[in-house]
């Protein structure tokens, strides 16, 4: 085992380079990355899962729903010091994800935005759609709202 004190950090990115007291070569150590999550910029109207409830529905691991964040395939907002996933990301009788969701996600994080940007504009009521762009994502205007997701993202 080694101690705190032999090791020195010579990057702090994302993969730090560390030299073991022991070792004349640097050794590349990945830091673990923590759970990604928004600012809650939702209303309180707006019902999170908890990241184990998301698992359940899912039918996959914790960790699993975990990298999906990571991956940002998903959006998590930390509501009370507790990170949620918006309930209507989920198509729950079908224990999946909505369609579509994934792609948009990566559309609007390609064209720059960040996710409180994302998710004020899936949760804002739009006149020419039924309800707000994630309701739409619910039927048949799916391709509609990442059409339009795409030229915002130009």
């Amino acid at each position: 085992m080694v101690a705190s004190a032999d090791i020195a950090v010579v990057s702090a990115q994302r993969t730090r380079t560390v030299f073991f007291a022991s070792e004349d070569q640097p050794v590349n150590v990945t830091a673990v990355s923590a759970i990604p999550y928004s600012d809650d910029v939702l209303a309180p109207s707006v019902s999170l899962l908890q990241l184990a409830d998301v698992s359940k529905i899912l039918e996959v691991p914790k960790a699993r729903v975990e990298q999906m964040l990571r991956d940002r395939q998903l959006i998590a907002v930390k509501r009370n010091r507790v990170p949620g996933v918006p309930e209507v990301f989920l198509n729950t009788p079908g224990k999946q994800i909505v369609k579509g969701l994934p792609g948009l996600l990566a559309v609007l994080h390609d064209g720059g935005y960040r996710d409180e940007e994302i998710l004020e504009w899936l949760f804002e009521p739009d006149d020419s759609l039924p309800g707000t762009p994630i309701d739409a994502m619910h039927g048949d205007l799916m391709r509609e709202v990442i059409r339009r997701a795409q030229a915002m993202a130009i």
